[in-house]
């Protein structure tokens, strides 16, 4: 228990100290741009109702799931595909460098030629952002695997897919789990952005409305929920990751 509050106390210090300086620092500001902090935790509460969470807050989480997921699931397919098969990765490797390179943000009004302004076309950008440090830390997962293991496997006449899951995933899954860590801060940019094109509604969508309809404090109640959620999420997905990959982190403990 002194441990586990050890550890809690070291969590919330920094968070703590940045907090306590930002209000006091702001307590005497009277910019309008710049409202106390005071005035954006009273305004938080005024603001993110039950109403505005599921009109705003949940519908900006399910799209972020949805394009997250999707990006998991191509993500580690293709990767496993292309670690595994020499000449399929040398012909896509420049292609995918190509796509690598191309900011997702650029290629949200192209999306929206094909996937309309719908929640379609949001989940399609998160998944072509996310997608590619899961693809690529795949394929540098599967790529490292150690060959005398699969020489085993192969004397042993373990099938593909026995191999796959038995030998090839294990090995693999430290890099994978690194690149959806990855893609997750990126899916959260991505969910934002997408918002704050022809949206009706979620978080990106209400930033901008406070921001034009000079609610300044709604706003930065707004980016402050943004970063809550962040921190939710990744507990989350430490928690995952601890599930997941228990028998990595006792062996390098």
């Amino acid at each position: 228990m002194t441990n586990l509050l050890k550890r809690a106390l070291l969590l919330l210090a920094l968070p703590g100290v940045l907090f306590g300086v930002w209000w006091f620092a702001s307590a005497g500001s009277v910019s309008f741009f710049f409202p106390p902090l005071e005035t954006i935790l009273g305004e938080f509460g005024e603001t993110w109702t039950a109403e505005r969470w599921s009109a705003d807050v949940l519908p900006s989480v399910g799209r972020l799931a949805f394009g997250y997921l999707l990006s998991c699931v191509l993500g580690i397919g293709l990767g496993l595909l292309i670690g595994r098969i020499k000449w399929l990765r040398d012909l896509t490797e420049p292609v995918l460098e190509f796509l690598r390179a191309v900011p997702p943000p650029v290629l949200v009004p192209v999306i929206m030629l094909f996937a309309g302004i719908g929640d379609a076309m949001k989940i399609v950008v998160i998944a072509s952002g996310c997608v590619w440090p899961i693809l690529l830390n795949t394929v540098q997962g599967v790529r490292g695997v150690d060959p005398v293991q699969m020489d085993t496997a192969a004397a042993y006449r373990l099938g593909r897919v026995t191999r796959l899951v038995r030998v090839t995933l294990p090995a693999a899954s430290p890099q994978i789990v690194t690149g959806m860590r990855q893609s997750l801060s990126i899916g959260v940019i991505l969910m934002v952005i997408s918002e704050m094109f022809a949206a009706t509604s979620g978080l990106g969508y209400a930033i901008v409305d406070f921001q034009t309809s000079y609610r300044i404090p709604a706003m930065w109640s707004g980016v402050l929920l943004l970063g809550l959620l962040g921190v939710a999420l990744a507990a989350l997905f430490q928690l995952f990751d601890r599930r997941v990959l228990h028998w990595y982190h006792r062996m390098r403990g």
